[in-house]
């Protein structure tokens, strides 16, 4: 799982990396050809970690519920993010890099219920939904760096 958790770890950090410097307003923007921000996207990874790795397992997710309920999949922009709920997606998306080590390597997470994703994997256990979790931040990381670029 050490891989896993590296992969994690580098996808943020150049996740980070390409948001970097990008104003609230550019964060907020949705780019023609697309359905939602690159705050969105960033957002979204943030919460799907959780959901996929803590929710399906029986364990309380680590971000504000707030968070999972605007951002998870199938919402839309409804709202711009604001500075402070930007700064804690941010944050969260380093600081739940470390929490999922830990209460991983702590045993934290129960048995989990079997979930198929819309990338068509079935999920079976923890291990699976990190190791697929790894795909859908790289996936949206893809969409992140296309909206990018048409700023």
């Amino acid at each position: 799982m050490q891989t896993q958790f590296n992969i994690l770890n580098i996808t943020r950090n150049n996740l980070l990396e390409a948001i970097e410097g990008l104003s609230t307003e550019q964060l907020n923007q949705i780019p023609a050809g697309f359905n939602n921000s690159i705050i969105w996207n960033t957002a979204h990874i943030l919460v799907t970690q959780q959901l996929l790795c803590y929710t399906l397992s029986g364990t309380v997710c680590k971000i504000d519920a707030a968070i999972i309920d605007k951002y998870r999949k199938g919402t839309n922009v409804e709202n711009p993010a604001s500075l402070e709920e930007i700064a804690y997606i941010k944050k969260m998306l380093v600081e739940t890099v470390d929490m999922l080590k830990q209460d991983y390597a702590d045993k934290e997470f129960g048995p989990y219920k079997v979930y198929t994703t819309s990338y068509n994997i079935t999920l079976n256990t923890v291990e699976e939904a990190i190791t697929f979790n790894n795909v859908h931040e790289g996936l949206h990381l893809g969409y992140i760096m296309a909206q990018k670029r048409t700023l």
